[in-house]
């Protein structure tokens, strides 16, 4: 049995996407009524605009009727995944445990409450990892995995990431480790999770890796031919604010 008085804040961050969280936030709102773990959910709009308010508001209230403990967090403009999920992590000072996960689901909530548990369990950060193994399944598109590989590469070598995939979006944190970093993070993009990566390491904090299912959605923020320069750059500003070693 999990500790009730253990808090967990769970953030889903959207831009544009009330359509793909209908489906998503509604699987998600009844793994949570199912599950012993007592997690707060933040639905956090990254700037999308007013058109997006109203949205975002229905499907609260449907959620609700299912999993009572939804919120929602407004970011007063648009500035990237990163920058609003550390946003929407920053209201609640009392968590002991942060993570997120996306609306495209393309990580399924059985999988997110399962790595949860796990972190609980062990009393350690942990990192999904996107590996096929006898439990899971991964389904990318060529380019996908490419990118994907890549990005890997280079991690490894501008920042000594050590990491089987810091781009994962299943990562569930131990939150004072988290604060003792934040204060050093700027990334707002989709580099945010490698210099996350890179903060914690530096300053001392473990994690284990454990491989979960991924299936690549339609729709995602994330093209490899568009954005493969900006986040190589954004690894090049990284490495530069890199304490020595």
């Amino acid at each position: 049995m999990h500790d009730p008085s253990v808090t967990i804040v769970l953030v889903t961050p959207v831009w544009n996407d009330s359509s793909r969280l209908a489906s998503f936030g509604a699987e998600l709102a009844v793994a949570l009524a199912a599950s012993p773990l007592m997690v707060h959910w933040v639905i956090a709009d990254d700037g999308s605009g007013d058109h997006e308010r109203e949205p975002l508001h229905q499907l609260r209230e449907a959620f609700i009727k299912v999993f009572p403990n939804v919120h929602l967090h407004f970011a007063a403009e648009h500035q990237g995944k990163g920058a609003v999920v550390r946003e929407a992590w920053a209201t609640r000072t009392d968590a002991d445990w942060l993570t997120f996960v996306d609306a495209d689901g393309s990580v399924t909530p059985e999988e997110k409450l399962r790595l949860i548990a796990t972190a609980l369990e062990l009393d350690q950060s942990v990192i999904g990892i996107r590996r096929r193994t006898e439990t899971t399944e991964i389904v990318e598109s060529p380019w996908r995995g490419l990118f994907h590989r890549g990005f890997l590469t280079a991690a490894q070598w501008l920042l000594g990431l050590q990491c089987a995939d810091p781009q994962c979006g299943a990562k569930v944190l131990r939150a004072p480790d988290y604060r003792r970093v934040a204060d050093q993070l700027s990334e707002s993009g989709l580099a945010f999770d490698s210099e996350l990566l890179c903060a914690l390491k530096h300053g001392g904090a473990t994690w284990r890796e454990i491989p979960v299912s991924w299936i690549e959605k339609p729709g995602g923020k994330v093209k490899p031919l568009r954005d493969a320069w900006s986040m190589l750059a954004a690894l090049l500003r990284i490495r530069k604010r890199m304490p020595p070693q």
